[in-house]
């Protein structure tokens, strides 16, 4: 049943053969268009900058420190 039923349908005016024929082109044309993926977000563990790491310095409490993410 709904392959005799049309996909568009005038509701109100006239519209020409070249009129209607604009309106396919543009639905169709933005139905084929799919939505660009989002760029994936990367974790803290995964950045290089992660691996190089600030000097250590000594005095009290400095081995806490060296493990307290920056």
């Amino acid at each position: 049943m709904d392959a005799l039923r049309p996909a568009l349908r005038v509701v109100s005016g006239n519209p020409t053969n070249d009129e209607l024929a604009v309106v396919i082109a543009v639905v169709s044309a933005r139905a084929s268009t799919r939505p660009t993926p989002a760029a994936p977000t990367l974790s803290l563990w995964t950045r290089k900058s992660r691996n190089v790491r600030p000097p250590l310095h000594q005095g009290p409490g400095a081995w806490r420190a060296s493990m307290m993410p920056r």
